[in-house]
């Protein structure tokens, strides 16, 4: 997952929609294990500001 602060308008979307990952009271204030990828990529879409975005890392095999 990625953060950039600066395009952040601190809506809360991100806390209201996933509790148990986005503490911002804490340090580290994201906890990407407590959610599904699926949950993730669903709440990170439905940022008003596009300040979160992800990639997926790749799965090769050699």
């Amino acid at each position: 997952m990625v953060w950039k602060p600066g395009r952040c308008i601190h809506s809360g979307v991100c806390v209201k929609t996933l509790p148990k990952v986005y503490h911002p009271g804490e340090r580290p204030w994201v906890t990407i294990d407590k959610a599904t990828t699926a949950e993730l990529k669903d709440q990170i879409a439905q940022c008003p500001s596009g300040a979160l975005s992800y990639y997926l890392n790749s799965t090769r095999e050699e």
